[in-house]
């Protein structure tokens, strides 16, 4: 594992798309500062300052797309989990992969996969934590409530050690995951998944279905109770 360190970029995710081929596999690209860092369905996620975390994993595991990878976000949102309950903070993850700390959202994951023609090249996988942060700079941030792990915590937070934590804590189970798939983290997920047997609305791409989250199956997809019978969503968001 190498990590590269900027002072500053647009996206760490953009940034390592575009020079994709010039780092190996299992490179990390962090960012002191994030113009213009982005989430799921081109959400924007805000940068609150040096002490957090913006950070790519490059990803080159084959020459060849494999099914498992759509769940490498998943698999980082469980790692993430048990390293922030080290620290003594409660978590739980919204499905597919948003991670909660007292039932606001502290970091953001975002996989891209990065093709030529039908040669897959490689994915990149980028992660936003707010690790430190004042209450007036979260209320700022629109939408769901933001987590701020010092204020959640009472205490200042490292952003070096946690990001030497992650990074080791990822790779450490890595190429396990990729060999056994979902499977491998399944029950680490289920139990922090409070969304299962309750109600719930999923934002998909173009369309909106509700209903009772009843689990997540061995792909990591959700099983879905709606009112015109079960379906399974592998695309989404619940709101």
């Amino acid at each position: 594992m190498q990590v590269i360190t900027l002072e500053e970029v647009n996206s760490t995710n953009l940034y390592a798309k575009e020079n994709l081929a010039s780092f190996a596999d299992k490179t990390v690209i962090r960012a002191l500062r994030q113009s213009a860092g982005r989430g799921r369905f081109s959400r924007s996620w805000i940068d609150l300052g040096k002490e957090n975390l913006f950070i790519s994993f490059v990803l080159k595991p084959s020459d060849s797309f494999d099914p498992v990878y759509s769940n490498l976000t998943q698999y980082l949102s469980v790692v993430l989990c048990k390293l922030l309950e080290k620290y003594g903070a409660a978590c739980e993850i919204k499905w597919p992969n948003d991670v909660l700390v007292n039932g606001k959202k502290i970091a953001g994951i975002l996989a891209e996969t990065v093709m030529s023609g039908n040669i897959f090249k490689g994915l990149v996988l980028g992660i936003g934590v707010n690790l430190n942060a004042d209450p007036l700079s979260l209320s700022k941030i629109t939408g769901r409530e933001a987590a701020a792990l010092n204020i959640e915590l009472n205490m200042e937070i490292s952003a070096e050690h946690f990001l030497h934590k992650l990074t080791s804590d990822f790779f450490a189970g890595y190429d396990e995951f990729l060999n056994k798939g979902f499977s491998f983290i399944k029950s680490d997920y289920i139990s922090r998944a409070s969304f299962i047997d309750t109600e719930v609305c999923v934002q998909g791409i173009n369309d909106k279905k509700c209903g009772i989250a009843k689990g997540v199956n061995d792909f990591g997809e959700l099983v879905l109770d709606a009112a015109d019978g079960q379906c399974v969503l592998n695309i989404g968001d619940i709101l």
